[in-house]
């Protein structure tokens, strides 16, 4: 709470409506940081509070400010979801305009929203280089850039507009990048970055609970389904390794009159949006995508995730299971694997230290197996 204390009663405010009381150690470590002007590197896992620990000193700092007439604040992401999620976040906690501008979208539409001078730019370097080249966004007021998710700001193929957006920076510009793996290329770019490397909260083996649902492959959707119908998920996101099943799993739980939205790598972003934000208010529950369509995708208050296959990268596996649990939350991740990856999954479970409950669907009920009455 005393990090708290040192924000704006504004800040404080909103955070009580948000339902957050105390900070994450991430906040507790980072927001004093960025109040006394560090730069600052900070490594911390996936669902820790990140952006709020950037998010939160930098707009007490603006709420001190009196010339608030032009932009104060750019925040890069490498993908149009994070953006997204970072600007929907900025706008739960201050009334401070900001602006979304991203690449693929309408650049004429763009400069429009720049005429309402927002204070707080979130979006795409590529996007935000060729605005400041076109002199619609300026950038001299700007007292802090934030790179988030930097592991994939610095990989080569966005490496330039990463280092173009940078160098364009006024002189003494505070500098902050935050990262859920922190490599060398990330400490080499921000070298004149201090590094702060939270230590992990072990999220996998102590917030989410592992369980393992055999079926055939044949039988695997149709398992999803009774499975669903059983639990009964506040939030259910289902993962599938393979595009082409995505929607494949999805008509087939239509045709079963399950309420459900999909994402392929094929949606539209148009559409990608629609479902996107179904799922996040909770108008949809069930939301079936591929682990390539799910990059960035940040969304609260999932209770259960379910993996249709064990995808042969256990990052993947990681990526997956880190949908839930966020925020100092609990979570369930569930596997419906044949016996190949039942095998595959006892040797993941002890590699990364996990207990496996092995389940059965049983009257309806989601059961462990051990408590199955025997005929």
């Amino acid at each position: 709470m005393e990090t708290f204390k040192q924000l704006s009663e504004n800040l404080q405010n909103s955070l009580t409506k948000l339902g957050i009381t105390e900070p994450t150690p991430v906040q507790t470590e980072i927001i004093p940081r960025i109040i006394g002007g560090e730069n600052v590197l900070f490594q911390s896992e996936t669902g820790t509070g990140k952006t709020f620990a950037y998010l939160l000193p930098l707009i007490n700092k603006l709420e001190s400010l009196t010339d608030n007439q032009r932009v104060r604040i750019i925040v890069i992401a490498p993908t149009f979801e994070l953006a997204s999620q970072i600007n929907t976040a900025c706008k739960s906690i201050t009334t401070h305009k900001s602006a979304l501008l991203i690449g693929g979208a309408p650049l004429k539409r763009q400069m429009e929203v720049l005429k309402e001078k927002p204070e707080i730019i979130i979006g795409t370097a590529a996007r935000l280089v060729e605005l400041i080249h076109l002199k619609k966004l300026k950038v001299d007021g700007v007292f802090a850039v934030v790179f988030d998710e930097t592991d994939r700001l610095v990989k080569k193929e966005a490496l330039y507009d990463t280092s173009a957006l940078r160098n364009l920076m006024p002189a003494g510009t505070q500098i902050i990048a935050c990262t859920a793996t922190l490599n060398k290329q990330t400490k080499i770019f921000f070298a004149d970055a201090k590094n702060v490397v939270m230590p992990p909260e072990d999220v996998l083996k102590k917030r989410i609970s592992h369980w393992a649902l055999y079926a055939e492959t044949r039988d695997k959707i149709d398992t999803l389904r009774k499975f669903l119908y059983a639990e009964n998920p506040s939030k259910a996101l289902v993962f599938t390794s393979r595009a082409d099943q995505v929607e494949n799993i999805y008509r087939k739980l239509q045709f079963k009159k399950v309420e459900c939205a999909c994402l392929h790598a094929k949606t539209d972003k148009q559409q990608r949006k629609a479902a996107i934000d179904r799922f996040r208010s909770g108008k949809e529950k069930i939301l079936i995508t591929s682990d390539l369509a799910a990059r960035g995708l940040d969304i609260p208050d999932i209770s259960h995730i379910i993996q249709m296959d064990l995808p042969s990268d256990e990052d993947f596996f990681i990526h997956r299971s880190g949908r839930t649990a966020r925020a100092g939350k609990t979570g369930i991740n569930v596997v419906i694997g044949d016996e190949w990856e039942m095998r595959h999954y006892a040797e993941l479970e002890k590699k990364l230290g996990l207990k496996v409950f092995p389940k059965e669907l049983h009257d309806g009920k989601v059961m462990n197996c051990s408590d199955i009455p025997q005929d």
